[in-house]
């Protein structure tokens, strides 16, 4: 009796060796051929997982190198385009407007103004949105400086109608300065903030945990006290002998002293009385 062997639409090179080993060993011996038939299916089951393993890993590893190069692209780019610094953003104007007047000379990739501060605001500025100063990266370098040195110093301009039209331009094309520098030094300046934040947060603190605690000092002092007057007064209604209150320790209260700099008054010049009388006696 002769067993034949199942049919899998994929097999594994090992999977197809083993089956025909396993045919004959069953052609031979049909007692075994139950067993030998459960772990020729045993064995093609791993044999597939791992081929799903082996093309799941080359299908990342394909994965890694579109990433790679599409991040070396983006990195190509990057190197191409230049910055420009804008030292004053006229009042008024925001992203949507700076982007509108300036993308008419070359093509923008990102634009960044930093708000005015809020104490200008509170000494009388205008309420809307207000910026100081920004940048425009352009997506090349020669562009950026042909801008730079086309619009320095010159009028905007535009319709005589609009707010920006007697403001002058102020900008400058920053050399071998990347956008990537820019968000360091904003999470540069974000993160002394927030650490010179926690500072001032833990200092008051401190000073809150000071004041609470002297305060349950100052109420358990109290209580004793109170505790003390009422036995004295019990005993003294009872007749009994009186218990001379412990009298508080003065408190001694030390300030740093600072000493007098007798040297700087000896180092003036002093001028003679001969020399006084030379000049304001001799008229």
């Amino acid at each position: 009796m002769k067993y034949e062997a199942p049919v899998f639409s994929i097999m594994h090179p090992v999977t197809v060796i083993l089956l025909f080993l396993l045919t004959d060993y069953c052609s031979l011996r049909p007692c075994f051929a139950s067993d030998c038939l459960h772990l020729l299916f045993q064995g093609f089951v791993l044999c597939k997982r791992m081929s799903e393993e082996h093309e799941e890993q080359e299908q990342v590893l394909f994965l890694d190198e579109g990433k790679k190069k599409k991040l070396k692209k983006e990195a190509e780019k990057a190197h191409k385009r230049g910055v420009c610094y804008i030292s004053r953003v006229p009042p008024g104007m925001d992203h949507v407007k700076l982007r509108q007047l300036i993308s008419q000379y070359g093509e923008i990739q990102r634009i960044y103004l930093v708000p005015q501060s809020t104490s200008r605001k509170r000494g009388g500025g205008t309420k809307a949105q207000a910026y100081s100063e920004g940048w425009v990266e352009f997506a090349s370098k020669s562009n950026a400086k042909r801008v730079a040195n086309l619009l320095n110093g010159e009028q905007i301009g535009g319709k005589k109608r609009s707010q920006f039209y007697y403001d002058h331009w102020n900008i400058k094309y920053l050399s071998k300065f990347k956008w990537d520098n820019l968000t360091e030094e904003i999470a540069y300046k974000k993160a002394i903030r927030e650490q010179k934040l926690a500072i001032e947060i833990s200092a008051a603190k401190r000073e809150r945990d000071f004041y609470l605690k002297k305060v349950d000092q100052s109420r358990a002092l109290s209580s004793i006290e109170e505790r003390m007057k009422k036995k004295q007064k019990v005993q003294q209604e009872s007749g009994g002998e009186l218990s001379v209150a412990p009298q508080k320790p003065p408190v001694c209260r030390q300030f740093p002293q600072k000493k007098p700099i007798a040297e700087r008054e000896r180092s003036k010049p002093q001028l003679s009385k001969d020399v006084l009388a030379g000049v304001f006696g001799g008229s």
